[in-house]
């Protein structure tokens, strides 16, 4: 089973948690949105990419699991 992580973008305000919890995953760009650099990263990341969707402060990720 394959996994996916989604951004609401009307809800993102660029607060940067996501990019510091899983670089490799998130950027913020100047615009202050989030950019997915992957939406479907590897299983190795899935728990840094879980504490960016769980401390997002307006609750804008989401982990899909296809």
């Amino acid at each position: 089973m394959g996994w996916r992580v989604v951004v609401d973008e009307v809800l993102c305000q660029g607060h940067e948690v996501c990019e510091a919890e899983a670089p490799g995953v998130f950027e913020v760009g100047t615009d202050h949105k989030v950019r997915i650099l992957r939406a479907e990263p590897d299983a190795a990341e899935r728990s840094a990419v879980e504490l960016a969707v769980k401390y997002c402060p307006t609750h804008a990720l989401k982990i899909v699991d296809d």
